[in-house]
């Protein structure tokens, strides 16, 4: 799903570690200082009481030597444990359940269920339901049905026989409003898209830097890519696989000036980079990608941070998926983004590129 937010198998599975929760010693950490991030990750029995609770309980700290972590209250729960009646950590799987079925709901109905539909099927009120579902996948019930209906416009375009068609199976009610989301959804016309893209231009040219090959992709509106790679024909290979049917054509003098920039800004990040941007995404996508970009040059965020600033404490997995989705490298800076421990992880262009951009960022 297009959506940078948890798919319902993701949601299920709730309770698995979270990055800066892998050890004992991280998790009793946590639990020490009753840290809210943690609950979902695990929880924690008590030998002496046999009762297992959230990372966040506010009871009384139990001796490190009576206490056991679990990856779900399920697990707890076979292994003999109670749960707590104060912090009632039994009810993260049956939220994270309540959310699944409603994104399932949501990926079978021919069009947008309603709130108050979708609260009802999980047997929940409208407000408790729209705050939990906005918690555990980072969006609302609303973006992430548009999301749907996005892939569905997609898949309805490639298999149908004309873009009217296309409009009714995909769920929309009227052309109009099929239209009007067009742009955000697929990046151009639904025709275009229908064709592979036939019709646009996109301006291209490939560079050479200290970090490998640099494919820098434009539109009228802007900047669409800046891709790293090891081979050149291999990034005109994907850029052409992103718009098979688009006219690709080779930028004249001023473009070459502008992926100068851009090569300038990689060897030297000091330098910045302000350039207009044809960013195309998801709601969420897009508000990451922004944050992204108020990370000053020589300093870092976690993906924890980000989800923060975002006002969705919870959504660091989905932070992470926008990172990765972005396909435009430095001028949206997600090499900024570590993990909580400080720790690099998972980089589009390679954890070796992530770490010397870093590197060039850092005031000596």
């Amino acid at each position: 799903m297009e959506i940078g937010a948890r798919a319902p198998r993701d949601l299920a599975r709730q309770a698995e570690p979270k990055t800066g929760f892998l050890t004992d010693a991280d998790r009793w950490r946590a639990v020490a200082g009753r840290d809210r991030r943690a609950d979902g990750a695990f929880c924690y029995s008590v030998a002496t009481t046999g009762v297992y609770c959230r990372p966040s309980c506010g009871a009384r700290l139990p001796r490190r030597e009576n206490v056991a972590f679990h990856l779900s209250p399920r697990d707890a729960e076979r292994a003999g444990f109670r749960a707590c009646k104060r912090c009632r950590p039994g009810e993260i799987d049956r939220q994270a359940e309540a959310v699944a079925q409603a994104c399932r709901l949501i990926e079978r109905s021919e069009t947008a269920p309603a709130l108050g539909e979708l609260a009802k099927a999980v047997s929940l009120s409208p407000f408790h339901f729209h705050r939990l579902f906005k918690a555990a996948t980072g969006v609302t019930p609303k973006a992430y049905a548009d999301a749907e209906r996005g892939r569905r416009m997609r898949a309805a375009l490639g298999r149908s026989r004309t873009v009217t068609e296309a409009i009714y199976d995909s769920g929309f009610s009227s052309s109009g409003r099929f239209y009007a989301a067009a742009p955000q959804r697929l990046g151009m016309t639904p025709k275009s898209f229908r064709a592979g893209g036939a019709g646009e231009t996109v301006r291209f040219a490939i560079g050479e830097t200290s970090l490998g090959s640099l494919l820098v992709a434009a539109t009228d509106k802007g900047i669409a890519a800046i891709q790293f790679g090891d081979d050149p024909e291999q990034l005109l290979h994907e850029l052409q696989d992103r718009f098979p049917k688009a006219y690709l054509v080779g930028g004249d003098a001023s473009f070459e000036q502008l992926v100068g920039g851009v090569v300038a800004c990689v060897e030297n990040p000091t330098a910045g980079l302000d350039l207009p941007l044809d960013v195309r995404g998801t709601a969420f996508q897009q508000r990451v990608w922004q944050a992204l970009r108020q990370i000053p040059v020589g300093a870092t965020a976690s993906y924890s941070d980000i989800a923060e600033r975002l006002g969705m404490p919870k959504a660091a997995r989905a932070v992470a998926r926008a990172c990765a989705a972005n396909a435009i490298a430095v001028a949206i800076p997600c090499h900024r983004v570590v993990c909580n421990d400080g720790a690099l992880s998972g980089y589009r262009w390679g954890i070796a590129r992530k770490r010397a951009l870093l590197n060039r960022e850092t005031p000596r």
